[in-house]
């Protein structure tokens, strides 16, 4: 049974978890292969690392701006995981396709809470 996070700093970590295991089962024989995998373990984990910074912010402006970092990250890892797919290159389509899912759901999100810190900021 899947247990139900709701926790988002959690959820971020095992997106960033999924991530890195979805590189690891890439086809890294060819060129593109072993180049996106690398920089999806990069996007991938970044936005669970930007969030903890986002927490620690030193003002309303620089929360947003941290969150805005998240959200351009999680973008990047969403059209890398499309990319990689439609390239033959992911051998766990059904696992990339769960990231994609979860990059969506998680890109939904940190797109309501920066518009909901910005309305606060007037």
């Amino acid at each position: 049974m899947k247990k139900h996070v709701f926790d988002l700093e959690d959820r971020l970590i095992d997106f960033g978890v999924m991530m890195i295991e979805i590189a690891e089962c890439m086809d890294r024989k060819r060129y593109a292969g072993r180049h996106l995998s690398g920089q999806l373990v990069r996007s991938g984990t970044s936005p669970c690392l930007n969030y903890g910074e986002a927490q620690g912010a030193e003002s309303r402006k620089d929360f947003i701006h941290k969150l805005k970092v998240v959200l351009k990250e999680l973008r990047e890892t969403r059209r890398n995981l499309k990319l990689s797919c439609r390239a033959g290159l992911i051998k766990n389509s059904a696992a990339a396709l769960r990231g994609i899912d979860e990059c969506t759901e998680l890109i939904a999100i940190f797109v309501k809470s920066i518009q909901t810190a910005e309305r606060g900021n007037r």
